[in-house]
């Protein structure tokens, strides 16, 4: 997959999204194989692991999460990458910049493969010949000098100049954070949502650590099996435009950092067998949905559904790949223009998409709720006792395209409206919420920056 798509260059810094689970184990172990001296087709990569620690989120006592991260570390210490765990509670430290899609010019890339291979193989021979300790730091230093474009997503900085505090050894984290990540997710009430939710707060904190630390591509652990759940679930979740980026080999969306999934060709039955035979290590985290009832969520559904079709039909899975690998990213990440933001506050996919049709099924789900939420009573006229009975009942702090029409003065300046930047299925996630002022305050500084910048131009 590597080597068809040519995405990953020689020398290049690659981080790997482990979560312990089998999948994510078994790229790391491929890995450690592919770059061992035994490998017949030796990879390239500088590699890195991250972990997402998310016992926050699900409810997990602090000597659990303790000891998940024990054996984590053990594994990770034997693969010899640098790794680093980040806790969900750091994205209460994030910078509003993880948000903002970062793009570069456009290039030939069989050039620059082409310049990037015989880079790293004249710094391969030149460190061979003189026995350097450490081979991988200079063939990256190397290739960085004499690759710009290497060094333009490798080395991008924040202005702000904000660092994550997760690189430390120990719980970096506090009791008011671990309470207000409980908060966020107590006041998400459906599990639909929460799912969808905890897959944004992890992406963006995958996102940041690579900039930080200088990672431009990011490896993904998902299989054939559950990139055809996420096909099939998207399409309920109104994600139906960007099933290309979200299911596809690469996703190249946030510009600087691009996301590749090598592991999707690979069943789960397959990666099951693979770790059996060969002995991969792997650590069991319970997720949201674990011990869920199966109408718990779309997702669980979804994947109920799809499990047991498999079991009767084993081509299923393979079908909807093969459907999902047809997809044409029609609607690619392009940066903003000068006269606003042209992505989503939370997903970062392109918004307007679903505008540019009159006929399009968005515009009539947005003609119906404006239809039903725009009711007034006789005479045309609100009363203060509604009013107070529709604050009442909304304790959702409410976004101005909602319907509500008792939005006070103060409600207004603390909470931004979010309802324009977000895309559709994102909305579906915020409408779920009972409190906005919950969300993370980079969010909430992202969305008052490009508010601002709307009103501008």
């Amino acid at each position: 997959m590597l080597g068809k798509n040519r995405l990953v260059f020689p020398g290049e810094k690659v981080l790997l999204a482990v979560s312990g689970g089998p999948s994510s184990s078994s790229l790391l172990f491929q890995v450690q194989e592919g770059l061992s001296h035994k490998a017949s087709k030796k990879l390239r990569f500088v590699p890195g692991i991250v972990h997402i620690e998310e016992g926050a989120a699900c409810g997990k006592i602090q000597e659990e999460r303790t000891k998940i991260v024990a054996d984590l570390k053990s594994i990770f210490s034997t693969s010899g990458f640098p790794f680093v765990i980040v806790y969900l509670e750091e994205v209460f430290s994030l910078p509003s910049s993880v948000l903002q899609s970062i793009f570069s010019l456009p290039t030939e890339k069989d050039d620059l493969y082409k310049e990037a291979v015989a880079g790293f193989m004249q710094s391969y021979h030149t460190s061979v010949k003189k026995n350097l300790c450490h081979e991988k730091v200079a063939q990256e230093t190397t290739l960085t000098e004499d690759h710009p474009h290497v060094s333009l997503l490798s080395t991008h900085a924040h202005a702000n100049g904000t660092s994550i505090s997760a690189f430390r050894g120990d719980f970096p984290y506090s009791p008011e954070q671990t309470k207000a990540v409980e908060k966020l997710f107590a006041s998400v009430k459906t599990l639909t949502a929460k799912e969808e939710m905890l897959q944004t707060l992890r992406k963006h904190l995958i996102l940041h650590t690579a900039r930080i630390k200088g990672y431009s591509k990011v490896m993904m652990g998902d299989s054939c099996t559950r990139l055809a759940v996420k096909l099939l679930a998207n399409i309920c979740l109104g994600r139906g435009a960007f099933l290309a980026m979200d299911t596809g080999f690469s996703d190249p969306r946030h510009g600087d950092i691009t996301i590749i999934r090598p592991m999707r060709e690979y069943s789960s039955k397959e990666i099951a067998f693979y770790n059996k035979l060969f002995g991969v290590p792997s650590v069991f985290t319970a997720g949201l949905n674990t011990k869920a009832p199966e109408k718990a969520s779309i997702q669980h559904l979804t994947e109920s559904f799809i499990v047991k079709l498999q079991a009767d039909f084993p081509s299923t899975v393979s079908t909807i790949y093969r459907t999902s690998e047809k997809l044409n990213p029609r609607y690619s990440q392009t940066p903003a223009d000068d006269k606003g933001t042209e992505t989503c506050l939370l997903c970062s996919c392109a918004l307007g998409i679903e505008l540019r049709d009159e006929a399009s099924a968005f515009r009539a789900i947005s003609i119906s709720e404006e239809l039903s939420q725009s009711k007034k009573p006789e005479g045309g006229q609100v009363s203060s006792s509604t009013t107070e009975e529709c604050c009442a009942e909304n304790k959702v702090e409410t976004l101005e395209s909602s319907g509500c029409s008792c939005q006070s003065r103060e409600r207004r300046n603390t909470t931004p409206d979010l309802w324009s930047l977000l895309c559709y299925s994102c909305k579906l996630v915020v409408k779920d919420m009972t409190s906005l002022d919950l969300l993370p305050e980079y969010i909430l500084e992202e969305a008052n920056r490009r508010r601002r910048r709307q009103v501008v131009y």
